[in-house]
């Protein structure tokens, strides 16, 4: 393998090694003796491995392979660029030799796969390939045959066309706007996941293993640093944080075990334990406690009184935002961990106490508050957007408050006027609240698009992934049936599998 340095060093070599012999006024891609030799099925008909010879190899500085779609479908192609570092790194480039993943295969199809081959000196060698793929068995019976209650039109415009489903049944699995799954391989019990560089980074329900599932289809656990009891299993999703990753806990803190309601930044490939943990137990009992309230009527360990799911840095204010479904969304100083506000529905338990309600914002012009939310993030233009599932409080006490629960989920943005302590709904989309999804869900923007996760619609039966356009019409809408609550995608969220740069 070559070593990072001696990489670096080649691609600035005016000559080559070996049998190359370049000619004067020739570029590097011309005088190139590279060919493809033969190829290996990955662990699914999604995956391969496509073998490249020649002496020019090492001139290399990336590799681009583009998959053609089929006709008559909609979706743009897999476009995936290697750079020759991230290769070797990985030990898959040799001095003349190299072993390219090529991933987000059409199963069961004959995949017209072309290749992009750039030098040092900025030239490209073209190449083609035919892959044929194998017909892929789905273990769990779930995703290669979504009903399709509206296909992507070819004139609807998304500024995605790929989506990863976020399952407890199964791996991740990509999902192109057409409907084709796209990837997934053997593996379970990853629902906590986000992609990064190449491959899903994802945290146990079980235990806190992180393992890293690469596009490639390996599977790698790096040793990582989150001491027990404090942190005993993962618990929800996995955001990007303000330098690492930001991941919901179950664990054991001062005040006794609390279910759902840890959150901590953590980097997946170091053994330093978390640099910021936010402990909301400890967080709300002192600030309840320091302002004049009892926090042991709030703050019930052992009871899922918070039930953390998502956490959102933002780097306006150095903060981040953290969703509680039984409670509110609760935005907090990233560094001295001072509660900023609270948005969240005031007919709640947690509007009794006057120290929780003196942080809370005024929902502006009426609109609907966020109510058991989950997937909390940011639009492109920076305000607050959650899927609003709708289902009150679960675990308050008896006789006590659990506000109010609506027939129906939608999508729900604010802005926040944090000044004047007040928030605006500035839209929601409900789909003309024809659909209900009490737990889970997501919704996420890509460059003015949408992608909506109504996680378990028709009373769990089904799970509805809904892609919007930049006026919020319905560009496509494909149903899975749900062999578990939650189960099909209790999360989904776009991939740029059509400009992916894994470096």
């Amino acid at each position: 393998m070559l070593a990072a340095g001696l990489i670096g060093l080649l691609m600035g070599c005016a000559h080559g090694t070996g049998n190359l012999v370049e000619t004067p006024g020739e570029t590097l891609a011309k005088s190139s003796d590279i060919a493809i030799s033969s190829s290996q099925a990955g662990v699914t008909p999604f995956i391969s491995f496509v073998k490249f010879t020649g002496n020019s190899i090492n001139r290399l500085t990336s590799v681009t392979f583009t998959i053609a779609p089929m006709p008559n479908t909609v979706s743009a192609p897999v476009k995936v660029t290697w750079s020759a570092a991230a290769l070797d790194i990985r030990g898959d480039l040799t001095i003349n030799s190299m072993n390219l993943p090529v991933f987000g295969l059409y199963q069961n199809y004959q995949n017209q796969v072309s290749f992009q081959l750039s030098f040092a000196d900025d030239s490209v060698q073209s190449l083609q390939y035919e892959i044929t793929t194998q017909a892929y068995t789905d273990p769990t019976g779930v995703y290669m045959n979504p009903t399709i209650l509206k296909a992507r039109a070819s004139s609807a415009n998304l500024g995605y066309n790929f989506f990863v489903m976020k399952s407890t049944i199964a791996s991740p699995v990509i999902v192109d706007t057409d409907g084709q799954v796209r990837w997934m391989v053997p593996a379970s019990g990853t629902s906590d996941v986000i992609y990064q560089n190449g491959g899903f980074v994802t945290g146990s329900e079980a235990n806190t293993t992180v393992t890293i599932l690469g596009l490639d289809g390996s599977q790698f656990v790096p040793a990582t640093d989150l001491p027990e009891p404090f942190f005993n299993t993962f618990s929800h999703n996995i955001d990007p944080g303000a330098n690492g990753l930001l991941a919901e806990f179950n664990g054991v803190d001062a005040l006794g075990g609390s279910i759902d309601a840890f959150v901590a930044e953590f980097q997946p490939n170091s053994t330093n334990p978390p640099t910021v943990v936010f402990d909301m137990p400890q967080i709300i009992w002192d600030y309840m406690k320091s302002h004049g309230d009892d926090p042991s009527q709030f703050v019930r360990p052992g009871i899922d009184w918070f039930h953390a799911n998502a956490a959102v840095y933002d780097p306006s204010d150095n903060s981040v935002i953290v969703s509680s479904r039984e409670d509110f969304l609760i935005k907090l100083d990233y560094t001295s961990h001072n509660i900023i506000w609270i948005l969240g529905d005031p007919t709640k338990y947690w509007y009794t106490f006057p120290s929780l309600r003196a942080k809370a914002l005024t929902l502006n012009a009426g609109g609907d508050y966020p109510i058991g939310q989950h997937g909390v993030t940011f639009t492109s233009d920076g305000n607050i957007m959650v899927f609003n599932d709708g289902l009150g409080s679960l675990n308050q006490p008896a006789g006590e408050p659990a506000g109010l629960t609506r027939t129906f989920s939608e999508v729900s943005v604010y802005s926040v006027n944090q000044a004047n302590m007040t928030a605006q709904n500035v839209w929601n989309f409900n789909d003309g609240q024809s659909i209900y999804s009490a737990i889970c869900g997501s919704s996420y923007e890509t460059a003015g698009t949408y992608l909506v996760d109504f996680a378990t619609a028709d009373a769990y039966a089904h799970d509805r992934i809904v892609g919007l356009d930049a006026n919020r019409n319905v560009v496509f809408d494909f149903q899975y049936n749900q062999p578990l609550p939650c189960g099909a995608a209790w999360n989904a969220i776009q991939i740029p599998l059509e400009n992916l740069q894994i470096n």
